[in-house]
């Protein structure tokens, strides 16, 4: 007990008896190295003992995800906020903010990545870094990446609770549109900055389906103010010396198994393709049906060709998913002249993803020929590799679990996150914990605070042990 008091003691207050160090009896600096793990002659190492007995404000952190989740254009518990809407626009506000209480250097890029810097001991040196995002597709939950980033910031309290400062800067990233809700493009900040001519490109002409422009929508929201600004966006490899992100499963594992932590292995590979047929339209009671050339039909024939041809992959890590399907004209009287469809694939495994990508395009040729229409378009909107958590990261995330004596396990995300493109800048890891059911992108989706508590005392820690390096 009296060594827990002691413990907390030193905690709150190191960094002030820190900057007077040289002044302190050799005995008392003996006394504080003891109770804290922290050699004080040593500044640049850290043993991370004394954080397993920090308390996180985890009701806090739960109050800063609903208050954030109030920043919604449907009503609760549903949330909904789209990229550079006036909800959006709020929400980064109320982010900076925490940002600037727990004393980071606020600075946004030219699409509205923001980062939180705080510099260490040497702040010449890359920093490590963490962040998620916090735009939601329409009518999900408050959870999805908002843990991450309130995490995350949670995360540099508790550190700085703790009297720790790093030999490396920490930065948190609040990364733009991680999901593709308004312009169809996933990850679009982290994308940009891991290095995307042809997306810097592309977003010059981009339209959503209001036909609002990329660039106005972004200047709308203050960023974009040229069109060369999006160039600026993009950063070098090595920026960052690590990257850690802590998320929800969006699955069922760790809470069916009673797990506190995933450590994620690697990030598996998405694919996503828009296809489009071209029929002859009519009256619905006018026009026999051997003489129809229905595009309906032959949008619903591929979707049901997407599950036969996953399934046929033979593993479980191999999933397609239809989730557009729009009809033309729309009416229940009128045979669809039009149909288009949109497609998400993904897998572990690249050459595998891709060649069910393949034996889609061969079922929409076949289908278009069978039944009179017309294959008017079949786009591969993105075909992104996997990525594979880096070797360093996922030894200080297992020590990290380890050291606070939480349950893991070795995972692989079957969900893509900022962090498949962080990979492409530096290491990369990841933080799973368990959500209500594996329930995700619904309003249903919940984490218990006790499990964000576990999640964020594991990224301090891993933080720590990465700003030491």
């Amino acid at each position: 007990m009296v060594t827990s008091v002691v413990l907390l003691l030193l905690c709150t207050s190191f960094s002030a008896i820190s900057a007077h160090q040289h002044e302190q009896d050799p005995s008392i600096t003996t006394t504080m190295e003891q109770f804290s793990g922290y050699s004080i002659h040593e500044p640049h190492s850290f043993k991370p003992t004394s954080l397993s007995a920090l308390s996180v404000d985890a009701q806090g952190l739960q109050n800063q995800i609903d208050e954030l989740s109030a920043f919604s254009d449907s009503p609760a518990p549903s949330v909904t906020r789209i990229l550079y809407t006036e909800k959006d626009v709020l929400a980064r506000r109320y982010v900076k903010n925490l940002m600037g209480i727990a004393g980071l250097s606020v600075r946004e890029d030219a699409v509205g990545n923001i980062f939180g810097r705080w510099d260490g001991h040497e702040p010449e040196l890359a920093a490590a870094a963490t962040g998620s995002h916090m735009d939601a597709i329409p009518y999900s939950g408050k959870y999805d990446g908002v843990v991450g980033v309130l995490g995350a910031i949670e995360a540099i309290n508790v550190l700085k609770r703790c009297g720790f400062t790093p030999r490396r800067p920490l930065e948190v990233i609040l990364f733009t549109s991680e999901e593709p809700t308004r312009f169809g493009i996933s990850c679009l900040g982290s994308r940009l900055m891991s290095g995307n001519e042809n997306l810097e490109n592309s977003l010059k002409t981009t339209t959503d389906s209001q036909n609002i422009s990329f660039l106005d929508a972004a200047r709308s929201a203050g960023y974009a103010k040229d069109e060369d600004d999006l160039s600026s966006v993009s950063l070098k490899k090595g920026t960052y010396s690590a990257f850690v992100e802590l998320h929800i499963e969006q699955g069922p594992i760790l809470e069916e198994e009673s797990i506190s932590i995933g450590i994620v292995t690697a990030i598996a590979a998405p694919a996503s393709l828009k296809v489009e047929f071209e029929g002859n339209g009519g009256h619905a009671g006018a026009v026999l049906m051997p003489n129809r050339n229905d595009a309906g039909l032959a949008a619903s024939e591929l979707a049901l060709a997407v599950e036969k041809h996953v399934l046929e992959s033979g593993s479980i890590d191999t999933v397609g998913t239809v989730g557009i399907l729009e009809l033309h004209p729309g009416a229940i009287n009128s045979i669809p002249s039009k149909a288009h469809i949109e497609i998400d694939t993904r897998d572990i495994d690249e050459e595998r993803r891709n060649q069910v990508i393949e034996k889609i395009h061969q079922s929409a040729i076949r289908i278009a020929k069978t039944r009179g229409v017309k294959l008017s378009d079949f786009h591969i909107i993105n075909q992104d590799p996997p990525a594979l958590s880096d070797e360093t990261v996922i030894k200080a995330m297992e020590t990290a679990t380890k050291e606070l004596n939480l349950t893991s396990k070795l995972m692989i995300s079957r969900a893509y996150h900022d962090s498949l493109f962080m990979a492409r800048l530096s290491p990369m890891g990841m933080i799973f914990i368990p959500c209500y059911k594996g329930y995700s992108h619904k309003p249903e989706e919940f984490a218990n605070i006790q499990d964000m508590s576990n999640g964020v005392k594991t990224l301090a820690l891993t933080l720590a042990k990465l700003s030491l390096q």
